[in-house]
């Protein structure tokens, strides 16, 4: 019989889609379902270290959401900055590993500097590897990386011909985490929305219509229930997965 550790996903990924739309609902500007979204955060971290979940990816802010008005990206910037000066001390104190993952030369050299300091604080942990995503898109993560392997086919230091997917996974962004086995998105869309485009494609997806600031541990234990019901055959059909023992 499958033991419950062995259906859980080693790594989860999160789309925290809604805030906006939660906001609208309530009559309140779209910066308080950002700001409400945050215990959202806390409460999925905790429920997946809970559960002993090696790696959470959550999807912050997109390469794309620099496009939104600017008192909203204003907003969400100095939201990041105040949620570390006040969470990190504590995911510290629970042997989180913190990662921000993205195009840091696009943001405030401000948050960068932060960034840098929580990074390095939590360097040495070994609990949950927690990853947040920001100013991150998943072609902008595959073109890196691609020209990350051409420079070094450049400088003589690779053959074209010795390419393959293992050489570009370790260029990612992710390059250090098991690959996510789940990808959960709240707020009712039901697609990845330029999210983690390589490392995605053999996870499993599960949405909501819960917006991201009503989303809890409840929440989060419905997305688990729901995966550990899949059959995961990469390509196989059921009859070679159940002969092999899977």
């Amino acid at each position: 019989m499958t033991s419950e550790k062995s259906i859980l996903p080693r790594h989860v990924a999160v789309i925290m889609d809604g805030n906006g739309r939660w906001a609208r609902a309530r009559q309140k500007p779209r910066h308080a379902g950002h700001r409400a979204g945050v215990k959202s955060v806390r409460s999925t971290v905790e429920a997946a270290a809970a559960h002993g979940i090696e790696c959470l990816t959550l999807f912050a802010f997109s390469s794309e959401n620099w496009g939104r008005p600017a008192e909203e990206v204003s907003s969400l910037m100095s939201l990041f900055v105040e949620a570390l000066r006040r969470e990190v001390a504590e995911l510290h104190r629970n042997n989180v590993r913190l990662r921000f993952i993205g195009a840091r030369e696009e943001l405030n050299p401000g948050l960068v500097k932060k960034i840098e300091i929580a990074e390095e604080k939590t360097r040495r942990n070994t609990g949950l590897y927690l990853n947040v995503a920001v100013a991150y898109g998943g072609r902008w993560d595959i073109l890196n990386a691609t020209k990350q392997l051409a420079a070094e086919v450049a400088n003589g230091d690779l053959q074209v011909d010795d390419i393959d997917e293992a050489l570009v996974s370790a260029k990612l962004q992710l390059a250090d985490c098991p690959e996510p086995d789940l990808l959960i998105r709240t707020g009712g869309e039901q697609r990845i929305s330029n999210f983690l485009l390589w490392n995605l494609a053999y996870a499993e997806l599960w949405f909501t219509d819960v917006f991201w600031p009503e989303f809890d541990a409840k929440q989060f234990d419905l997305a688990l229930e729901y995966f550990a019901r899949k059959q995961r055959r990469y390509g196989h059909t059921g009859e070679q997965i159940g002969a092999a023992g899977c």
